[in-house]
């Protein structure tokens, strides 16, 4: 039973706290919500929990379903009380949604809450793991001395759009009760050691709907003021827009709203690895899945989680930005038991590539929180914090690529290591996927020439370390559209490791 009773003060310009909320301040021009301790540990232990079940949950579904819907034929395992155990043991690099959150909450703990940007960006760019797409290339940058927020602008990563800061920006909102703006902030640091644009917006409005998640048992509420700190000029903020709109007209029915995603939004405008296949990492996209499932499940937390998986594409990461959002609304004991307990019996093992467990986590995390809410005017008493409430407000605008669209992708599959790659291209952008591999010499670096016409643009250092490996050959976002003729050849070839070049990503103007 919720403990807390509402008192609405005269202020009303902001309705942070829609339900079951005491509301009070001392400046009567701020809206305050006061908490008890418990409660507000309660919540954030919920947060967390939530996105490691959700995680958990969608573990065996993860880019299986690209462009389709998991069919409700389709049985998601869970029940066993070790599952959770279980996959922490085997497969350990599923909780990459926590411990990548982890990176940043271990700085914090380690060097306090005004830890510089350039620390939290060593932390992850050295941390024991493996990474992937805008993280990959940003860690790429980072070691080869392009620091944030350069490291994930478009220009220096063409996965600016991704997912990635989406599933790392739990702790942001976490450490941020009930202040958006102050979530947001954090984000700005954070967020653009790896993304830009609809990259970074996916982690802003995360983080924000964590953060009022503290203050409203409303998911309606939770999920439209928090769409307030994206600018409604951006593809995301309409995108979201449309999901809500959707469920507006249609509540009753997710996979309405799903559709529609697909016929309007489900087409990937930068990144080279999802253009022109049904394989959707773009943030926007996986928000609205977030939003889907966060909507139509109601309130309730296994459907929940449920129709955020059945949604598809990046299928574990998801539910656990669901899963976490709403069991921050819920608080962790308002979880039901048959999710609780399998998290309960892995609550002591630390997550791989780090320090901490759950319970270690819910004890530095809460120590944020209660120092944030202090830097930001509020106040924490014995039993009893007062948090000074923020109205959202939109961060700035960003575009990732310019206006850029899809041209043509190109595949060749093409061994350098006995032959140079000639490509005809005809665009304003490129980006050449491949790889090294990560046999034979693994601290072999192939040095490749790129060429356009006869003048060397570039000579590209490609790590055959799968940890430190350029993600992408090669990109360039400042042709003229004319044709030209791209060529690389690997300079320094040896009998143990291989360069493979998999295909040519145009994109062009677009004429709007």
């Amino acid at each position: 039973m919720r403990k807390i009773i509402m008192h609405i003060t005269a202020l009303t310009a902001i309705a942070v706290c829609a339900v079951n909320f005491f509301v009070s301040c001392e400046d009567s021009s701020t809206q305050c919500v006061t908490i008890s301790k418990a409660r507000l540990l309660d919540k954030l232990k919920g947060g967390w929990a939530g996105q490691t079940i959700g995680v958990s949950y969608g573990a065996p579904t993860e880019f299986r379903y690209q462009g389709r819907v998991i069919a409700d034929s389709i049985d998601i395992p869970w029940g066993d009380p070790d599952y959770i155990c279980d996959w922490m043991t085997k497969f350990p690099g599923l909780y990459d949604d926590v411990y990548m959150d982890l990176t940043f909450v271990e700085t914090y703990d380690r060097l306090g809450i005004d830890a510089p940007v350039d620390s939290l960006a060593s932390a992850f760019a050295h941390a024991g793991y493996n990474l992937w797409e805008a993280n990959q290339t940003a860690r790429y940058n980072i070691l080869n001395g392009i620091m944030p927020p350069q490291s994930g602008h478009w220009r220096n990563n063409p996965h600016a759009d991704d997912i990635d800061f989406q599933i790392e920006a739990d702790f942001a909102g976490l450490m941020s009760p009930g202040m958006p703006n102050t979530a947001a902030t954090i984000c700005d640091n954070v967020g653009h050691i790896m993304n830009y644009g609809d990259g970074w917006y996916g982690g802003v409005y995360m983080a924000a709907m964590y953060s009022l998640a503290y203050v409203s048992d409303s998911v309606e509420y939770v999920v439209t003021e928090a769409l307030k700190c994206i600018p409604d000029s951006s593809r995301y903020h309409r995108l979201i827009s449309d999901v809500i709109n959707v469920y507006h007209d249609n509540p009753d029915d997710w996979k309405a709203a799903w559709q529609r995603c697909a016929d309007h939004w489900d087409v990937t405008l930068g990144c080279p690895t999802g253009a022109y296949v049904p394989y959707n990492i773009d943030a926007a996209l996986n928000s609205a899945y977030v939003v889907i499932g966060l909507l139509y499940g109601k309130g309730d937390f296994g459907r929940t989680i449920d129709i955020a998986t059945r949604c598809g594409q990046d299928s574990d990461c998801n539910p656990a930005s669901a899963g976490g959002i709403l069991g921050t609304i819920l608080g962790y004991e308002n979880i039901p038991a048959q999710w609780l307990e399998p998290l309960q019996r892995a609550e002591n093992m630390t997550f791989a590539y780090t320090s901490s467990s759950l319970k270690d986590t819910y004890a530095k995390s809460f120590k944020q929180a209660l120092q944030v809410i202090e830097r930001n005017g509020g106040k924490v008493k014995d039993d009893d914090v007062i948090i000074r409430c923020q109205i959202p407000r939109p961060v700035r605008f960003e575009q990732s690529f310019g206006g850029l669209i899809p041209l043509r992708k190109t595949a060749y599959m093409q061994v350098l290591n006995d032959s140079t790659l000639h490509a005809p291209i005809e665009a304003n952008a490129i980006v050449v996927t491949g790889a090294v591999s990560n046999g034979g010499e693994p601290d072999y670096i192939a040095e490749v020439e790129v060429k356009i016409d006869d003048n060397v643009v570039e000579i590209v250092k490609m790590p055959a370390d799968f940890a430190t490996r350029k993600y992408d050959v090669y990109w360039n976002y400042n042709l003229d559209g004319a044709p030209h003729t791209l060529s690389l050849r690997l300079l320094n070839p040896n009998a143990s490791n291989f360069v493979k070049v998999y295909s040519v990503f145009e994109q062009r103007k677009s004429d709007e």
